[in-house]
């Protein structure tokens, strides 16, 4: 925060009474003026975490069918191939000094409670990847609106900040949900589960390119986008809170990256590629852009 500070011309009188100048003392003024609230500098080592989110932070699908699969987490799994930020930041300590309260099919009016039972551990760090099941509704009419999804996230960071006014957030950004429906539609096998109810706003008729069709995922994926500006500003005032610049939502994911049992969520490779840049994020000196 910058503080301006006003200065007038001082004048006064000599003893001849003409005008003249009063002599100011600079350190002085400069010692009476409120100085500025410094921006709290950021911890890239923090010694505990807590994830909160979704299917995604469960690892959902990526070992097992329709389960979660938490040793596989990006965010707090033990998986040596993963490699965790969890593990990247905590060592040998990651086991006993990290959690994870993420859910699977949860939606950001479900990560007030999550953020509840992160404080109750006083972590100094939270990782935050919420939004997809906002917009993986039955039909786009059904998304989260945009305005309910900024209220939801807002009411979480106030639930943790009453109890933890300081503790560092690192905000990932929602996955470009037409990118996954890019890729993932070549397999038929893949096609076959979406059919099952995965994600029916964006994968319903995940073969058809006519004019509706395109509008539809196209409506989704803007709902993504305005899901992630809402997680950018709401992020931008907290001062201990970092976003993630969109790298989620920008990552390149090919198949290698999307399980093999509902072509949807992230695969063990998926969820390594996530630590990775979860890690970058928190531990770089500044905010990604």
């Amino acid at each position: 925060m910058t503080v301006a500070l006003l200065a007038g011309m001082l004048v006064g009188c000599d003893p001849s009474g003409d005008a003249a100048p009063v002599p100011t003392n600079d350190s002085a003024v400069a010692k009476s003026a409120p100085s500025a609230e410094p921006t709290p500098q950021w911890n890239p080592e923090p010694a505990s975490m807590a994830a909160v989110g979704d299917s995604i932070t469960r690892a959902f699908n990526t070992c097992k069918v329709l389960a979660d699969c938490p040793e596989e987490s990006w965010a707090t799994g033990t998986d040596d191939e993963v490699r965790s930020l969890a593990t990247r930041l905590l060592g040998k300590d990651a086991a006993d000094q990290s959690w994870n309260y993420a859910r699977s099919g949860a939606r950001v009016s479900a990560l007030t409670e999550q953020m509840k039972q992160a404080a109750e551990k006083s972590p100094e760090l939270v990782t935050v990847l919420i939004g997809a099941n906002d917009a993986c509704r039955g039909d786009v009419t059904a998304m989260t609106p945009v305005s309910t999804f900024r209220a939801d996230f807002e009411d979480a960071m106030r639930a943790l900040r009453r109890e933890e006014p300081k503790t560092q957030v690192y905000v990932m950004s929602v996955p470009d949900l037409k990118r996954l429906w890019s890729e993932g539609r070549g397999s038929a096998e893949g096609r076959k589960m979406w059919k099952l109810g995965i994600c029916p706003a964006m994968l319903a008729d995940a073969t058809a390119t006519d004019k509706a069709s395109m509008q539809r995922r196209d409506t989704v994926r803007e709902r993504v986008m305005a899901y992630n500006e809402v997680l950018r500003k709401v992020c931008a005032d907290d001062p201990y809170c970092r976003y993630d610049g969109g790298e989620v939502f920008n990552f390149p994911f090919t198949t290698a990256q999307l399980s093999k049992v509902d072509w949807f969520h992230p695969s063990k490779d998926g969820q390594s590629e996530l630590a990775e840049a979860a890690y970058r994020g928190v531990t770089a000196r500044k905010p990604p852009a």
